[in-house]
């Protein structure tokens, strides 16, 4: 046993030999899924508390913390790792809405914690609560009364993870804007950054557009003159190479000569650019004036932190039958406990509030007398929906003009997949949707007739840990079938798409997954 692994055991057994810290774990286990963790590893699951005894039972063998599910079980130790997501909805009686807020910098993620709740005030929810994760973040959980049991015909206590990974999403892009500006005003120490997480300054910073709000992309302007007749150009995302251009002037022999070359900043979304207000378009740049060229529009478009990469919400603990830490208990590298913080508490907040040894201990779980986050339920729904319909238009309009060579795939059988396919075809646990368009534009792509694409969609849908509704499906497999216009699979190189749902380790070395199919082909010929 190493030094410090003696050190945290012996804190461990007077830390939970405290009655008070004893009741706090148990009333806070009531209905939850509750695993030990041991230096090795985690206990047997399922587990509970049923006497605060258990608690001090699992330290004399060997527990150093406490870990609960978000979720509110009728009896959990009724669970199996075998249950369909219709047997646990059948289980499941509600559920709690945790916020894991994770960042290698305690700074960061007090900035992030009190904006949250900040939010969770302003969207009308009172009763939330805060804890120190016994690291370097908090988790804010809602309870599950604070939620309608039904909600637009639905459930809620079925609705799991779906709407609170919504509501997470939702709260995390409603504090962005304050949270990168807040980081940024705290200073950014890049060297340290890169050292404790290897993310460069590029990675975590971007450039904002001052019209839309979206990221912008940082190119070049050159502005080129005629060594004859003495004509300027201003060309925009221009690469500067020995070769030189003839004068566009038709009667002039001359040649464009480099003048200078700037910073050009211009944003996707909306055109605007930081040499243009109004648009971007290299058909009108040429006739500005020298009064436009002075113009210092380019500082509007400022470099701003990206705070989510930073401190971000830790999506992963929204997920069927996850655990975290539970309030007082002990973190086991740490040896601080999980505190309860007021909103006020968290700015002053240091590690050695969480020394176990000095502890008090505070009720944790609010009561809530009335669903105060529907207003909070609503709002993320809506957005999730309007965000997810502006993603399909993008991606269908990305890729509805793309083609590639004709030839005849339609023997390719589900054997001759790409790696990143066949993974797909085993089944999801997120990212249905972004899943469902690859499999369709991919089988479209190789011929396969639509009674056979609506077999495989299907087939592939009972495989997901929670399959897609059976409208959104139909809808979106009778769509596919009527467009005249092929469109293709997304490119191996589009991380919302591969990387995100986890389909691949090593990027394939072909683009796309129809390309590595012809390649396959002509190879075979």
């Amino acid at each position: 046993m190493s030094e410090k692994e003696e050190r945290i055991r012996s804190i461990v057994s007077i830390y939970y030999s405290n009655p008070a810290v004893q009741k706090a774990l148990f009333e806070f286990a009531q209905n939850r899924e509750v695993v030990p963790r041991y230096f090795e590893g985690f206990g047997k699951r399922p587990d509970t508390f049923q006497y605060p005894g258990d608690v001090m039972a699992a330290v004399k063998k060997g527990a150093t913390s406490f870990h609960a599910s978000e979720e509110i079980w009728r009896d959990p130790l009724q669970l199996s790792s075998d249950f369909s997501p219709s047997e646990l909805s059948e289980l499941r009686k509600a559920w709690d809405m945790l916020i894991d807020v994770d960042s290698p910098f305690l700074d960061y993620s007090k900035i992030a914690t009190t904006l949250l709740a900040n939010a969770l005030e302003s969207h009308g929810v009172k009763s939330y609560a805060i804890k120190f994760s016994g690291s370097k973040g908090f988790h804010l959980i809602v309870p599950s009364e604070a939620f309608p049991k039904e909600f637009r015909e639905q459930e809620t206590k079925d609705m799991f993870p779906e709407w609170p990974r919504a509501i997470c999403e939702y709260l995390m892009e409603f504090i962005k804007p304050e949270y990168n500006r807040a980081i940024s005003d705290l200073g950014v120490n890049y060297k340290a950054i890169k050292e404790r997480t290897n993310l460069s300054k590029e990675d975590i910073t971007k450039i904002i557009c001052p019209e839309c709000g979206s990221k912008a992309e940082k190119t070049n302007l050159v502005t080129l003159k005629c060594n004859r007749c003495q004509n300027v150009q201003h060309r925009p995302s221009f690469k500067v190479t020995k070769r030189r251009l003839r004068c566009i002037e038709l009667s002039c022999p001359g040649e464009y000569e480099l003048e200078s070359e700037a910073e050009l900043y211009r944003c996707k979304a909306c055109s605007y650019s930081s040499f243009d207000k109004t648009s971007f378009s290299t058909r009108n740049i040429a006739t500005h004036t020298s009064e436009a060229k002075k113009s210092k529009y380019s500082q509007e478009f400022k470099e701003e932190v990206s705070g989510e990469a930073l401190g971000s919400l830790d999506l992963v603990l929204v997920a069927p039958r996850h655990l975290f830490r539970m309030p007082y208990s002990l973190h086991e590298k740490t040896a601080l406990a999980s505190v309860v913080l007021s909103k006020e508490e968290i700015a002053g907040f240091t590690p050695k509030d969480a020394n176990p040894l000095n502890v008090k201990i505070k009720s944790f779980y609010p009561v809530v007398k009335t669903p105060e986050a529907r207003n909070l339920l609503s709002s993320a729904l809506n957005w999730k929906k309007g965000r997810e319909e502006t993603q399909e238009k993008e991606i269908k309009k990305k890729y509805e003009s793309m083609e590639f060579e004709a030839m005849d795939l339609s023997h390719i059988e589900e054997k001759d997949f790409p790696l990143p396919i066949k993974n797909l075809m085993k089944g999801l646990k997120d990212g249905r949707k972004r899943g469902l368009f690859v499999l369709l534009t991919f089988l479209r792509s190789i011929g396969y007739p639509p009674d056979k694409i609506n077999e495989t969609c299907r087939t592939w849908n009972k495989k997901n840990e929670q399959p897609l509704k059976e409208g959104y499906l139909k809808s979106q497999i009778d769509w596919h079938l009527k467009q005249k216009r092929r469109i293709l699979p997304p490119n191996y190189s589009n991380q919302a798409f591969y990387k995100d749902l986890q389909l691949f380790e090593t990027p394939p070395k072909e683009k796309n997954p129809l390309s590595e199919i012809m390649k396959k082909v002509k190879n075979r010929r």
